[in-house]
């Protein structure tokens, strides 16, 4: 009798440990972001705060943010939460996500050596820089991985009036398949432009190595530059231009197309990010006393 009593109360422990982890497996989102959350330090921060508040957990996807995108188009991840508002909000009308909610911005930067042979120092804005870059015949390192900081890229290459040249590429996903992405770059640069199809942080770290020039977003910059051992020589060389502002939103994967999804809990998310508690978080992240990220639901958040 009593084999039979402690068998059953095993089986009744067992039981409800099962639905304590069922219970938990079912407040874990999946979201698709772009690299310069992750690399800037941010997510190591907010994330925590928000499983803290909400007992919601993310699992963090890092990728550019066409890749990101079209994790939501596939209706891979529950959320995304990127920084290419055309994109995003294309994203929207074709019905893949259900609202773009603006979280944040910081701006991108053109980042060099100090000695800044290209003189990009005297240019009036960021398309002048990259255009004297090429003109001097110095080396520029570029993503080349469709995210929101190579999309930046392609508008600026078209607003710097050098003749450009279409390249198809392919680039390989996590799921080890290749697709190809399309972007431009000046025709007469050669070898001096290399696309190296990674994340912000190993971009970074190989214009480093290069002593090239590069675009970044400057939460990284400053999280590779003043938060790690490592840090980086290059410099910010031109900033300020109104091109270079980089705005962040979050977008639920919309249900209606995909029924898998966690809609209710990737809405929580977000409205947990625009909510006073999120965006003060957002708003205190700092490294070496410097901030990183300006919330944008909230602008005047304590």
């Amino acid at each position: 009798m009593k084999k039979i009593f402690f068998a059953l109360a095993g089986l009744l422990i067992a039981a409800g440990f099962f639905a304590l982890d069922a219970k938990a497996e079912d407040k874990v989102i999946k979201m698709s972001t772009t690299t310069s959350t992750q690399s800037s330090g941010l997510l190591d921060v907010l994330l925590p705060e928000l499983k803290k508040d909400t007992g919601i957990e993310v699992k963090v996807f890092a990728k550019g943010t066409g890749a990101s995108i079209r994790d939501g188009i596939d209706g891979n991840v529950d959320v995304i939460f990127v920084h290419a508002k055309e994109r995003e909000e294309k994203f929207v009308a074709d019905g893949y996500g259900t609202k773009r909610y603006a979280v944040m911005h910081n701006d991108f930067i053109i980042a060099g050596p100090a000695k800044d042979p290209a003189g990009i120092k005297e240019a009036k804005d960021a398309a002048e820089a990259l255009k004297k870059i090429v003109e001097s015949g110095a080396m520029f390192v570029s993503r080349g991985d469709d995210s929101g900081t190579h999309t930046k890229e392609q508008e600026l290459w078209k607003a710097s009036g050098l003749e450009l040249e279409t390249v198809k590429k392919p680039v390989v996903k996590e799921d080890g398949k290749e697709q190809e992405i399309s972007f431009v770059y000046p025709k007469t640069m050669g070898k001096n432009y290399v696309s190296i199809g990674q994340g912000m942080g190993k971009t970074l770290t190989f214009a480093d190595e290069k002593q090239a020039y590069t675009l970044a977003d400057r939460g990284t910059y400053i999280n590779y530059k003043l938060g790690r051992k490592e840090g980086l020589q290059l410099e910010i060389l031109s900033e300020g231009d109104s091109r270079l502002f980089n705005a962040y939103g979050v977008i639920p994967v919309n249900p209606k197309k995909f029924p898998h999804v966690k809609y209710d809990l990737a809405e929580q998310f977000a409205q947990w990010l625009i909510s006073e508690r999120g965006q003060s978080v957002i708003a205190h992240y700092q490294v070496m006393g410097k901030q990183l990220f300006y919330p944008d639901a909230i602008p005047d958040v304590k």
